[in-house]
């Protein structure tokens, strides 16, 4: 029987249990060894008891040379002794190691999932040129495919000629489970209302819902600042944050700084969650106010639920949110634009409702987990069977 070995590689295992699990359990019910290289932050026990295959090789978030050439032996050892057909990397630090390790390793087929490249347009000129040459020529000497999520990404790798061969760059897109998890039809309104009362929110609360880590890129100061402000004149308001601060965090001095901005009573803090379709359901409105992004996979999430969302205008957001159709688009860093259109939101019921309804469609059509994961497994199958490049086109489009 033919040997089908995949290694996925990310920093941490929370990118396995959050983003890659549906990828990798899928490649395992098709057939697949899959390994899971990351450094265990905690989650290894219970996604072994999953069934995953986890190997514990610490990442760093950040450039760290000493680090970084650790990494890169480890991983260069796990693939000269596993043979893996498909070296998979994701996560900008990750995916560099993993691919250097790889190409020394002779694997013959590397993937790369941008989940959205490390260069953006709040670093500086310098800043900017630095990541986008290393993302270039990465891509260009390290890597044979080349998967972007983000479509302006995508655009970008195509016309500066990311890979010596074009059709070797895929539009992959990102999406959720929008049938059986992130469905609004299949929630019970006893258990909405419980949960609303659990979390002491009100019957004419209107609830504003924050996912992400608690950073300065996130836009959570912006945010809270927002808040606060609308709160003084409306009592009626709720905001409920999912998500804290890693221990691991590079920006470990926002903790403190976000102590006064959350000493407010309509703010809920409720850390990590694993109950985000729930907790959508008892949700109003959507808010995401990153300074950059890839293509953020909790807007999706808040699209499939129903909800209007408000982010700022960047790569990434803006292709998931249509301004005036199914939210508004907000310029990063400006607090009053969030608080005027959070306010906008807070006294249209109508507005929002149709904003969610509208979501919704737009899910439906661009962001079906089920069709991202199927265009990942078809290159896996034509990678392992070496079939010609036409019938995998035939295939995905």
């Amino acid at each position: 029987m033919q040997n089908k070995k995949v290694l996925q590689i990310c920093a941490i295992d929370l990118s396995v249990d959050a983003l890659l699990k549906p990828l990798i359990l899928k490649s395992m019910e098709e057939g697949y060894e899959v390994h899971n290289a990351c450094t265990d932050t905690g989650r290894f026990e219970r996604l072994r008891t999953e069934g995953l295959t986890m190997v514990d090789i610490k990442i760093d978030r950040q450039i760290n040379p000493v680090s970084n050439l650790k990494s890169v032996i480890k991983l260069f050892k796990l693939m000269k002794r596993e043979k893996y057909d498909i070296v998979h990397v994701h996560t900008p630090i990750a995916a560099l190691i993993g691919r250097v390790a790889a190409r020394l390793a002779g694997i013959e087929n590397i993937i790369y999932t941008a989940h959205g490249f490390y260069f953006h347009e709040d670093m500086s000129p310098r800043q900017y040129k630095l990541f986008y040459y290393i993302e270039k020529y990465a891509a260009r000497f390290l890597t044979d495919w080349l998967l972007l999520q983000s479509r302006e990404d995508y655009e970008l790798a195509l016309k500066d000629k990311f890979c010596h061969k074009e059709n070797r760059i895929l539009h992959l897109s990102n999406g959720v489970d929008i049938h059986n998890k992130f469905n609004p039809n299949l929630k019970s309104l006893s258990k909405i209302d419980e949960l609303r009362s659990n979390l002491g929110i009100d019957q004419g609360d209107v609830v504003f819902m924050f996912v992400g880590r608690l950073v300065k890129e996130k836009g959570i100061f912006e945010l809270l600042e927002a808040f606060n402000g609308i709160s003084k004149k409306h009592n009626n308001i709720k905001l409920v944050l999912i998500g804290s601060l890693l221990e691991s965090e590079r920006d470990q001095s926002s903790y403190h700084k976000m102590k006064e901005l959350l000493n407010n009573t309509g703010i809920i803090q409720l850390g990590f969650r694993k109950d985000i379709p729930d907790l959508m359901a008892i949700t109003d409105v959507f808010v995401l106010p990153s300074y950059r992004e890839g293509l953020p996979r909790s807007i999706i999430e808040a699209m499939s639920m129903k909800l209007p969302v408000i982010a700022t205008n960047i790569r990434g957001c803006r292709e998931e949110v249509f301004n005036e159709r199914n939210g508004y688009l907000v310029n990063k860093g400006s607090s009053k634009e969030l608080s005027d259109k959070m306010i906008q939101l807070l006294l249209n019921k109508d507005k929002r409702i149709k904003f969610g309804n509208e979501s919704r469609k737009i899910v439906e059509e661009l962001f079906d987990e089920e069709k991202v994961i199927n265009k990942q497994i078809n290159l896996f199958n034509y990678l392992i069977s070496k079939k010609k490049k036409s019938d995998y086109i035939e295939k995905t489009i």
